[in-house]
């Protein structure tokens, strides 16, 4: 169910997806979104996720484990969007787009994970093309499983909603080797991001 303070962070997003492809709609979102001020409230807690063992595809078709997927010896970073989405999605991934840009020749060492929440539409190809128009670098992976699957990995990071018209604007961090993840809701800016990353990249 939508909070009632979710309608700024919504209409933000429509409005800034909206300008941003009226005036360079060959990806705009991905070349601009780093540059705008943070988002209103983004809130920032930890907390400890139970994954269930579950096995996911990825868009080159490849099965991946969960566990293995966000648990890898570099920082992990996971956002819940889907394909046709024109709200909260295309900021969330400009983010991850911007985010790898930023970093550079570290992207490498830094895990993006998407997970989809609408699976009967995202299909393997379709991410693939996602994938594409955020000019994703290599180690940013968009995942899909069947409905009930994809269903209790969101129930497990507290990311489930019934319709996905109302999903909420996540990113959950993770460092190396520990329990513990860093839940972002709302819009952290890519500097925002950077600054989470840094901090999980130091020895």
């Amino acid at each position: 169910m939508r909070r009632r303070d979710d309608g700024p962070w919504l209409l933000g997003a429509a409005l800034l997806g909206l300008v941003l492809e009226v005036f360079d709609p060959a990806g705009a979102l991905a070349q601009h979104a780093g540059h705008r001020p943070s988002g209103p409230g983004v809130e920032r807690s930890v907390h400890r996720y139970d994954l269930p063992e579950v096995t996911l595809l990825s868009q080159d078709r490849h099965a991946v484990r969960l566990d293995q997927l966000v648990a890898p010896g570099e920082p992990v970073l996971v956002d819940f969007v889907f394909a046709t989405c024109t709200t909260i999605c295309p900021v969330l991934s400009a983010s991850f787009s911007n985010l790898q840009k930023e970093l550079g020749d570290e992207a490498g060492s830094v895990r993006l994970v998407s997970i989809t929440i609408d699976p009967e539409h995202d299909t393997p190809e379709v991410m693939k093309r996602y994938l594409e128009r955020y000019r994703a670098r290599p180690g940013w992976d968009f995942v899909t499983g069947d409905r009930a699957t994809i269903d209790r990995v969101l129930r497990a990071f507290d990311a489930y909603v019934p319709d996905k018209m109302s999903h909420q604007p996540l990113i959950l961090l993770r460092r190396p080797g520990e329990d513990e993840w860093v839940r972002l809701r709302g819009f952290p800016s890519t500097q925002e991001l950077l600054t989470e990353v840094r901090r999980m990249l130091e020895p």
